[in-house]
C-alpha cells in the first residue's frame, strides 16, 4: 500500500495550513471561546472558498469527489490550528447526503457551505460538537440517519476551542442508504487525524520553548534527556500518523478490514498524542500550567479527542473483537 501524499493532496495539505496559519491564529481561537460560539463566519467562508465542504462529495453531486484520505488531512491541518467550527464534519455530512439519497436542496446546502452539518454518535447524545451552530445532524447508530438540528444546550468542556452541545430535542430524521460501520469508522478516523493535528503542534510548541528556554546558562533542548524526550514524541506522532491514513485508504478502499484500522488508528491516538500531551507540558515546567500558555488549546483538545468516539479501551478491545472474527 503506498502512503506517499499525491500532488493534488500535498496541494490540499499546504493550502489548507496556510490558510489555517493566516486565518486562524490562537487569538481568534480565544476570541471564539470567549465568545461563546461555535466557530467564526469569517474563517469558515474562507473554507468554504477553498472548497472544503464538498470535498468529499461524488462529482456527478457538485462535488470534488475525493475521501477520508483527503477529509483526514482537512482535519490534521484544523486540529493544529486549533480551528473552531465543523470542518470535516460538515464534509462528512454532506457526502452522506448526497451518497444516501438525501432531497437535491439539502445536498446542495451543505456542498456550498450556506448549510452546516454535525456528527452524532447514537449512543451519545448528549457531546455533539457544533450543534449550536448546525443545520443538519448526521446520527449514526444501528442505521445512518439525517436529522434537522434539533434544540440542543450547551455543555461544558475541558476544550475551549470547540462548542459541545447535548440534544435537548429529537433526533429523528431521515434514514439514508448507507453502511453505519462505515460512516462510524470514517468519523472515527477524522477524530484521530484532528488529534494527531493538535499532537504536531504541541511538538513544534514544545521544540521552539526548549530552544530559547536556558537553564544553566544553556538551552534546555541541548540537555539529552530533553532531545530523548522530544524524540519520543515524534516518533508517537509518526506511528499516529501511519495509522490513521492506513484506516482511512482502508475505508476509501472499501477494505473488509476497514473497521480493524479505524480502531488501531483510534487507539493509538488516543493514547499517543495523550502521552505527547503530557510531555509537553512536562517540558514547558510551571508556565504550560497557565491558561494564558497557547499550549493549552491543543492539550485540552487533544484530551477530548481522546474520549469521544470511543476511548482507546473502547477500541483495543474492539480490534480484538475483529481479530477474533477474522480468525
Amino acid at each position: 500500500m503506498d502512503f506517499e501524499l499525491t500532488e493534488e493532496q500535498r496541494l490540499l495539505r499546504e493550502f489548507s495550513r496556510a490558510m489555517l496559519t493566516a486565518a486562524c491564529p490562537p487569538a481568534l481561537v480565544r476570541a471564539v471561546a470567549d465568545a461563546g460560539t461555535d466557530g467564526d463566519d469569517a474563517l469558515w467562508q474562507k473554507a468554504v472558498e477553498l472548497g472544503w465542504p464538498s470535498l468529499a462529495v461524488a462529482e456527478d453531486a457538485g462535488g470534488a469527489g475525493q475521501g477520508v484520505i483527503e477529509l483526514c488531512l482537512v482535519a490534521e491541518e484544523v486540529g493544529r490550528a486549533a480551528a473552531p467550527g465543523p470542518f470535516a464534519e460538515s464534509a462528512l455530512v454532506a457526502a452522506a447526503a448526497a451518497g444516501g439519497g438525501a432531497p437535491d436542496d439539502v445536498v446542495a446546502g451543505l456542498l456550498e457551505g450556506k448549510h452546516k452539518g454535525a456528527v452524532v454518535d447514537a449512543a451519545a447524545p448528549d457531546l455533539i460538537h457544533a450543534a449550536g451552530s448546525a443545520d443538519w445532524l448526521l446520527v449514526l447508530g444501528a442505521d445512518v440517519r439525517l436529522a434537522p438540528a434539533p434544540a440542543t444546550k450547551r455543555r461544558t468542556t475541558i476544550d475551549l476551542s470547540r462548542g459541545w452541545y447535548a440534544a435537548t430535542g429529537p433526533l429523528d430524521g431521515r434514514v439514508l442508504d448507507l453502511d453505519p460501520h462505515r460512516w462510524r469508522d470514517a468519523m472515527t478516523v477524522l477524530t484521530a487525524a484532528d488529534a494527531l493535528g493538535a499532537g504536531e503542534r504541541l511538538l513544534e510548541m514544545t521544540v521552539a520553548y526548549t530552544t530559547v528556554r536556558e537553564q544553566f546558562g544553556r538551552p534546555i533542548g541541548s540537555f539529552q534527556a530533553v532531545k530523548h524526550k522530544a524524540a519520543d514524541m515524534l516518533i508517537t506522532l509518526q506511528g499516529v500518523r501511519a495509522a490513521t491514513y492506513r484506516a482511512a485508504m482502508a475505508i476509501d478502499a472499501g477494505a473488509p478490514d476497514a473497521s480493524l484500522w479505524a480502531s488501531v488508528a483510534k487507539a493509538h491516538a488516543a493514547e499517543g498524542v495523550s502521552e505527547v500531551a503530557g510531555t509537553a507540558l512536562q517540558l514547558h515546567g510551571g508556565i504550560g500550567f497557565t491558561w494564558e500558555h497557547d499550549l493549552h488549546l491543543f492539550l485540552r483538545r487533544a484530551k477530548v479527542d481522546e474520549a469521544i468516539w470511543g476511548n482507546a479501551s473502547s477500541h483495543h478491545r474492539r480490534v480484538a473483537a475483529l481479530l477474533r472474527q477474522a480468525g
